[in-house]
């Protein structure tokens, strides 16, 4: 569907609830069970899949003219805590900052791992 250019999104409509008592409304979660079952492999379709979430979910509800970053806009948004998308999704992140009508609501700090192995590389899980 996505290389017939057609619009393609993700999402669900039960949050911790009887039909699915796992949900916490993290669309990264979603994302990533979409990639595995549409087996969206390749590093593009990776980075390209945020948008299943993202802009073609905006496109789908029909609120383009308020969904993005661009003046006079409402900034609703969120930061993720990761350098890229592919390491957003890969790596599950966190959601750093959540901002409404530019007001920041919320903020997570990032957790510390220290991993020792008798050596004085760090082990970032990076490429």
């Amino acid at each position: 569907m996505l290389e017939s250019d057609l619009n393609v999104c993700f999402g669900h409509d039960d949050v911790f609830d009887p039909w699915y008592p796992l949900g916490t409304g993290n669309m990264l979660q979603v994302l990533h069970m979409g990639i595995h079952v549409a087996q969206l492999m390749g590093y593009e379709e990776i980075v390209n899949s945020i948008d299943l979430v993202t802009a073609n979910s905006a496109r789908t509800l029909h609120i383009e003219d308020r969904y993005g970053i661009e003046a006079g806009k409402p900034a609703n948004f969120i930061v993720l805590g990761a350098e890229n998308e592919y390491e957003a999704i890969r790596k599950q992140t966190i959601v750093r900052y959540a901002f409404r009508n530019g007001k920041k609501i919320a903020e997570t700090k990032p957790s510390e791992t220290h991993i020792n192995l008798n050596t004085k590389k760090e082990i970032t899980f990076t490429r």
